[in-house]
Order: C-alpha cells, then structure tokens, then sequence
C-alpha cells in the first residue's frame, strides 16, 4: 500500500497472490511449488509489508491519541462535576440549623437532588465525549461520515416528530429537578393530581393521594406546581366566642394556651414561630370571632390546628369561657293537640238543622184529582 495524492490510501496486491492465482488456473497443469517460488513470495510479503508499516503506526497512533485524550477529558469532566456537586453539598450542610435553614429544604433532600443533578451531568459529558472520539476513530480510517450524519439527522428529526411529548416530559424533568421545584416527600398540588411525592423521575412522577392512591403524572402535563412542604405553614384557628365577653380575658386565656403549647413536645419543633391572637376578625349579630395564628413545620398546619383547638376548648371550659357557633336551637314546644288541625263539623251534615233544611230542593206539589173524574 503506497501513499498517492489527495490522501487516498491504494493497495498494491502482492506477487505472491498473483502466483497463488495463476496457479489456480485449470487449465494449466498443478506443479509442485519449489523452493525459489518460496523464497519469492516471501520477499514479495516482506515488501509489502515495508512499504505500508509506516502508515499503519500512523493509523494506530492517531487513533492512541484519540482513545488517551477523550479518556483524560472523560475523567476531568466527571471530577469537576463531582467538585461541583460536593460543593452544593457543603453549602446545604452550612445554612442547615441556622434560621436560612429553617425556610430552605433539608440537607437530605439536598444531597438527593444534587446526586440526580451530576448523574444527568456526568451521562451528557460522557455521551459528548465518547460519541466524538468515536466520529474521529471512523475518520481516521478514511470512511465517509457524510451519509452516517444525514442520517442520524434524518433519524433524529423523524424520531423527535414522533416522540415529541417523550422530549418535553424530558426536558421539563430536568428543568424541574434543576430547578428545585419539588423532591420526594414533598406535599404538592400538580393540578391534575394531588398528594406525596414518592418517587421523582426525568419523565414521570409518582403521587400517593390521600386515599392511597398512587398517581402516575407526566411531567409534559404539569402546567403549575404549588409544593405544600418548602419554607413553612400556617395554622389557624378561628375561635367563636359571645359578643358580651371581655375581649381581654379571652385575649388572655389565648396567649396562655399558646405559651404552654410552645413549651411542650413534640409541639416546641412543630411550631417555627409563637401562637399570635392577630384580634377580632368580625362580629356577627350576637357573636365575635378570634383569629388565632401560628408559623409551623411544613406539612404540620393540620395537627398544629386540631391540637391547639383541644386546649382552647379545655382552657374555656375551666375560665367559664363558651364557645359559640352553628344555628341556635329550636325552643322546646308543647306536644300539639291532634285535633287542632281538624275542621269544625259542618252545620249541612245534619240534615235536621235550619241551613240543611234550607238547601235541600223543594218538593214538587202534590197532584189533587179533580172531582168530575169517575
């Protein structure tokens, strides 16, 4: 094989293929091969093998080079990506504990999140570089890339026209965990489901509902996210009282219930701020209303409420104090007669009476036969 200009590789059949063919004509007659025909085709292949050595080592240190620089990129890429991570790491371990940390999602599910970050980093730089390096290794072989592009593009188009909802369910997993939109273990409202994130996935997310259920969404089909569980909740209580009660001593008996409740377990970690009486929140004809609230863990407003209404009601009952609310109830009445619903007798249904007597029909005269009848 002898270089030639424009690049081009052409090879040169050895004469001991020429031998081996011409020997293989029928209709010469076999002759037993000598021990110059040897020696000849061996130098022939020694020849050969001479003139093309020098451009396999090029070819085979070309593509050394190619396979050693992507493996020392490879290598360098996934180790700045896995700084970059650690570093996140770091961050989320310095604000946990301090009152940033308390609005800020825990060091768990940090850590969680940025593992899923540098996998799909790591998995893009690996796919860049590796599919380049192979692209290079096929040209150094001088074969034409030309038609393998076109139609990986060609193939590209058609598959991104076909799976075009698969593409946006990617890409908006990996915006979301990008992001930082909602994690496993968070409360979400997704708008077409609601519920436990149990599972986060670059194309579907899985929910368990209230009841169990689980729900299967695409994240294509998710237009709006409201996470229940970042930052913090709200408790309220609305406590209904008498309008002639002394706003004061509710006022009081209010913040003595919140005080007490912020002292005790497990309450002191679910509660992020104090039981505030914000005041009166309306007045309603013979009623008040008390508008109690309080900063909680997130996803902890609901048991926050329903025990900070157990110990108003006890604290109420002890200061005399009544709860007000609902429809008042119905005066107790006498058993009614069961006959004051019936009518009077009618005067007509005797017919001995003056109005009987009155309205019945006159009685047709009486025929008198005349006295010349015979």
């Amino acid at each position: 094989m002898s270089p030639t200009t424009g690049g081009r590789l052409h090879l040169e059949v050895p004469a001991v293929f020429l031998s081996v063919l011409s020997a293989a004509d029928p209709t010469e007659e076999p002759t037993s091969p000598t021990l110059q025909d040897a020696q000849e085709s061996a130098t022939n292949a020694a020849s050969w093998v001479e003139q093309n050595w020098s451009t396999w080592l090029s070819i085979g240190l070309r593509i050394l080079l190619i396979v050693i620089i992507a493996v020392v990129l490879r290598v360098a890429v996934r180790r700045t990506i896995t700084k970059f991570i650690d570093r996140m790491n770091r961050t989320a371990q310095a604000v946990d504990g301090t009152a940033l940390g308390g609005l800020l999602v825990n060091v768990e599910r940090r850590r969680q999140r940025s593992q899923a970050i540098g996998s799909v980093l790591r998995s893009v730089a690996s796919f860049l570089i590796v599919g380049t390096a192979a692209l290079m290794i096929l040209g150094t072989f001088q074969i034409n890339l030309a038609p393998l592009l076109a139609s990986a593009g060609v193939a590209g188009v058609a598959i991104g026209f076909g799976a075009r909802n698969l593409v946006t369910d990617f890409l908006s997993g990996v915006f979301m965990i990008l992001e930082d939109q909602y994690g496993v273990g968070d409360t979400v409202d997704a708008g077409v489901a609601s519920g436990e994130v149990i599972e986060v996935g670059l194309r579907v997310t899985k929910l368990r509902g209230d009841n169990g259920e689980i729900w299967y969404v695409r994240n294509g089909e998710v237009k709006r996210i409201g996470n229940l569980s970042q930052g913090w909740a709200t408790a309220g209580v609305d406590v209904t009282v008498r309008s002639d009660e002394d706003l004061d001593r509710v006022r009081s008996v209010l913040a003595e219930v919140g005080e007490a409740m912020s002292k005790d377990e497990p309450w002191n970690e679910r509660l992020w701020g104090p039981i505030e009486v914000l005041g009166l929140d309306s007045v309603i004809l013979d009623s008040m209303v008390v508008r109690v609230s309080a900063k909680t863990m997130p996803g902890k407003a609901l048991s926050v409420e329903r025990e900070l209404r157990w110990r108003i009601k006890q604290a109420f009952d002890r200061a005399d104090i009544s709860i007000v609310g609902g429809l008042p109830a119905p005066p107790d009445e006498a058993a009614a007669d069961p006959t004051a619903g019936m009518a009077a007798p009618s005067a007509y249904s005797n017919t001995g009476s003056a109005q009987s007597q009155a309205a019945s029909p006159l009685a047709p005269p009486a025929v008198v036969p005349s006295s010349g009848a015979k």
